[in-house]
């Protein structure tokens, strides 16, 4: 994974694995680190998973909600290409303070090219918000927790196969079901 940064890089030796419980929790934690320290009138989820932390930050906040698709292609030999805006930023930002929220933050690769994007629609301001940063890795406005290890997301482990719902092969060693 070129993209990096020294000492940002998920443990492969430890995992997290996040219920839904837990990751509704660290999502109205930081909900209302953002409610108390910003008064934000719009959530931008980073598409795909970003979209979940920042629909329930959204939903809590009873603020407005909107995506941008922004991606990481995967080559041959999984070697993680720099990201990619596949939707352009939502428009009606322009004037009102945004919150982008993504699910992780790792080398920031991601987030400083939807705040990039997101800045160029003219916000009164945007900030950032995560569920999970990585020690020594960029550190957005608000996260809820820092960690080394590897995550496991409540949505990632199972996923359709074959017509049929799966334990995610990352995780067959790990998952026991």
């Amino acid at each position: 994974m070129s993209s990096h940064l020294p000492g940002t890089a998920p443990n492969p030796d430890r995992f997290l694995d996040v219920s839904w419980m837990m990751f509704g929790e660290l999502s109205r934690a930081l909900a209302l680190r953002v409610a108390r320290e910003y008064d934000p009138e719009v959530v931008v989820g980073i598409a795909r998973a970003g979209v979940i932390p920042g629909a329930v930050i959204a939903s809590i906040l009873r603020i407005d909600f909107h995506s941008m698709l922004v991606t990481r292609k995967e080559g041959a030999e999984q070697v993680r290409e720099r990201p990619a805006i596949l939707s352009a930023a939502p428009s009606g930002l322009a004037g009102r303070r945004v919150v982008l929220v993504d699910e992780v933050a790792t080398s920031g690769d991601t987030l400083r090219l939807a705040l990039a994007a997101v800045r160029d629609t003219g916000p009164a301001e945007v900030r950032t918000a995560t569920a999970f940063i990585r020690p020594g890795g960029y550190r957005p406005d608000w996260y809820a927790l820092e960690t080394d290890e590897t995550i496991i997301f409540p949505w990632d482990r199972k996923v359709f196969d074959d017509g049929q719902l799966v334990v995610n092969p990352l995780y067959e060693s790990i998952l026991d079901e």
